[in-house]
């Protein structure tokens, strides 16, 4: 996950548009994507398991598709213990995705729900993640378009080895995996990483 993404959530505009909303249902229904909805501390859970339940109830299923929030395998050893204690941790605590089409309607279903601040966006209007930070995220894996040809030089943006540069040497557009040869210690070494960790120079 790029630091790029971790900061836009944490430093993000949390808007309140209860008086000043942008009107939506004038507008033809877009694909369905992904928003980044505010919570109070906690409540997470329950306003998924809330939403959830009124998606149920109102046949919403084709507007409001999925609502998640990103959770990593954490690993503690507890002082006296011989085991560790595995668990899930929040990535991203205090914030719920919702995977919808934005109309007044479903704006009115998700900004109601017990539990929600605020959807997360800029001046008084929500604005989705891009396919890259949902990937990034870990929210779902989309698919993505690689801007680079073969024999093209990238720069590496996670793990161990961001900021080297590499030569693409093979485009996995199924896997979404790409080859690099990058020098290291002066001596090209074969490496494979995902799309969303590399960018075009």
């Amino acid at each position: 996950m790029t630091e790029e993404v971790k900061n836009k959530i944490e430093n993000a505009e949390a808007i309140d548009v209860t008086e000043d909303r942008t009107h939506y249902d004038d507008e033809t229904p877009t694909e369905p994507r992904w928003y980044v909805v505010h919570t109070y501390s906690g409540y997470e859970n329950k306003v998924k398991e809330d939403l959830e339940k009124t998606i149920q109830n109102r046949n919403l299923q084709n507007l409001i598709f999925e609502v998640k929030y990103p959770t990593e395998t954490v690993s503690e050893m507890p002082e006296g213990s011989k085991k560790p204690k595995v668990y899930q941790r929040k990535v991203y605590p205090g914030y719920v995705m919702v995977k919808m089409i934005m109309t007044d309607s479903t704006w009115y279903v998700v900004r109601n729900t017990r539990g929600v601040t605020s959807f997360v966006g800029t001046g008084n209007k929500p604005i989705p993640l891009t396919d890259e930070e949902v990937t990034a995220m870990g929210v779902e894996r989309m698919s993505l378009k690689l801007d680079v040809e073969t024999g093209e030089s990238v720069r590496i943006v996670n793990g161990p080895f961001a900021n080297f540069i590499g030569t693409v040497t093979d485009i996995n557009v199924e896997t979404q995996k790409v080859k690099l040869l990058v020098s290291l210690f002066g001596k090209d070494t074969p490496m494979e990483l995902d799309f969303i960790d590399i960018q075009k120079l």
